[in-house]
């Protein structure tokens, strides 16, 4: 008898451990253990989503035909942590073998590595591009594009392909994607679920363990099972897809989901298979249904993004998360875990993280991430904070994500410079400026928008470094050509901004 180890990201049944396995003779090993919902402040409804799920797949085993352990987090032998579990089973059956489907994390993956059992660990063959496969794409590449390897993944897949050739001509849509949005009553609303029995329970608990987490538990309404994920997907193509492209990029303060999938988390649990929903939203465009810029900046977010960052986690090793090639040293500011700021675009980012654990990818870019980053704060902190906040953060996912993209703290191995914005990209795309305490239109003063400040400040403080890169050399030139007098105040705002907000001021 074997021991097949299924985690809480790890919920399709079809998984490689499972395959490998005899159900005959195996049992299935499903723990709600301390050391996972507790590595990093967990927001209450990711905790919440997950073990709901992993109860309601771990019932379905059961019923078809798996005999399978299952702890709960409150049950009084609970070992508390996934090792842990699997040396309690394998004492109690006398197993000594472990087979499991590679964690999305270094850092399970070296928990199960230091175990006194044999371990197999078989690769997540959920994801459309293996690891040899991404290796063997970067070999020999000076820059690791996404764009190039999104391409790779479309020839594959043949998603939107018309003999060899991209359909409609381009490979990227994504000029057409970049319009703001304006309130609309009409707009898609996400769909609900009221906690049925199983739910509750879990709600409960994680209530009563988790309380005092950042982040409102109640009132919960997440899909917690493939059927409720698939009517998740089936309302987004419906009723969202048709507009996701022009307005994937737009934020609204008065609509928190606009024409977004709000399936990440599910694709990212097990609860949705990326091809299949790729699949249904080309489907969608074949149809008619939806412009091909819709359908092809979708696609490009799961079988592009996703499998691109799955593939630099991994080659990056277990410290790809740790690196720091900017030394931005300052500690993540209280305005993150929800103390006041009257900075109205970081205000709403933050208060719709709280209440949804949820923000869409250009609110954590652009809003986020990028005051992170111009405000010089320790990548560290910022990573923990995201791992921490989001109902979709997997550490694979996470990491490249903050690390690389949003902090450029891998040094430019995702991103070919760093995605950093004054305040008037955010005036653009969004309606955050409009009731600000700050001025989007001032430079300088005490009412400049800090942006505005902080932005000519980061690229003041590394100028040897970006100076020289072709896609930042106008933000140069436009910089020095600034009044002497007009770069000293802006200088001097910015750092009278930062010693503000380190002491604990209100900004």
């Amino acid at each position: 008898m074997k021991l097949i180890l299924v985690l809480g990201d790890q919920l399709s049944p079809d998984m490689a451990a499972l395959k490998a396995a005899d159900r005959e003779r195996d049992l299935v090993v499903m723990a709600e253990v301390g050391a996972e919902t507790g590595y990093v402040p967990h927001h209450p409804k990711k905790i919440a989503l997950i073990l709901a799920a992993m109860r309601k797949f771990a019932a379905r085993l059961e019923a078809d035909g798996w005999r399978v352990a299952y702890t709960r987090l409150d049950d009084p032998g609970n070992a508390g942590s996934i090792p842990g579990e699997l040396l309690r089973r394998a004492s109690e059956t006398g197993a000594s073998e472990v087979i499991a489907t590679e964690p999305g994390e270094w850092r399970l993956i070296e928990a199960l590595g230091g175990l006194p059992l044999a371990v197999t660990l078989l690769e997540d063959d959920r994801f459309i591009a293996s690891h040899a496969e991404f290796d063997a794409w970067t070999e020999g590449r000076k820059a690791l594009r996404m764009e190039y390897f999104y391409r790779e993944m479309r020839r594959k897949t043949g998603l939107l392909m018309e003999d060899g050739q991209p359909a409609g001509g381009k490979w990227n849509f994504d000029h057409d994607n970049r319009k703001p949005a304006k309130d609309d009553l009409f707009a898609p609303k996400p769909l609900w679920f009221e906690p049925d029995d199983t739910v509750a329970g879990v709600l409960d608990l994680v209530e009563d363990r988790f309380g005092g987490n950042f982040g409102t538990l109640r009132p919960f309404g997440h899909a917690t099972d493939p059927e409720q994920a698939g009517q998740v997907l089936d309302r987004f193509i419906a009723e969202a897809l048709p507009l996701f492209g022009d307005y994937q990029d737009a934020m609204l303060s008065g609509n928190r989901f606009l024409y977004h999938s709000l399936v990440s988390a599910y694709l990212n649990i097990g609860l949705l298979d990326p091809l299949e929903v790729c699949r249904r939203a080309e489907a969608a465009w074949a149809e008619g249904h939806v412009p091909i810029n819709a359908a092809e900046g979708f696609i490009r977010q799961i079988v592009g993004w996703r499998e691109y960052v799955r593939g630099i986690y991994f080659r990056g090793g277990s410290d790809y998360a740790r690196q720091n090639k900017l030394n931005h040293q300052r500690k993540l500011p209280a305005l993150y875990w929800g103390a006041p700021t009257r900075m109205n675009c970081l205000s709403h980012a933050v208060a719709q993280t709280r209440d949804e654990a949820y923000a869409h990818h250009i609110q954590r870019l652009m809003i986020t991430g990028n005051f992170a980053l111009i405000a010089g704060i320790d990548p560290a902190e910022v990573h923990e904070w995201y791992l921490s906040v989001y109902v979709d953060a997997f550490e694979w996912v996470e990491a490249p994500n903050t690390v690389g993209m949003s902090q450029f703290a891998d040094g430019g191995v995702i991103a070919s410079k760093p995605y950093v914005s004054s305040g008037s990209y955010i005036d653009r795309m969004s309606d955050y400026c409009g009731g600000c305490h700050y001025r989007v239109k001032d430079k300088t003063g005490a009412r400049a928008c800090p942006f505005n400040l902080l932005y000519w400040a980061f690229l003041d403080r590394h100028r040897d470094r970006f100076e020289a890169n072709p896609r930042m050399a106008q933000m140069y030139r436009t910089w020095d050509r600034m009044d002497a007098a007009h770069r000293r105040a802006v200088l001097d705002g910015a750092q009278g901004f930062l010693a503000d907000m380190g002491r604990g001021a209100e900004v």
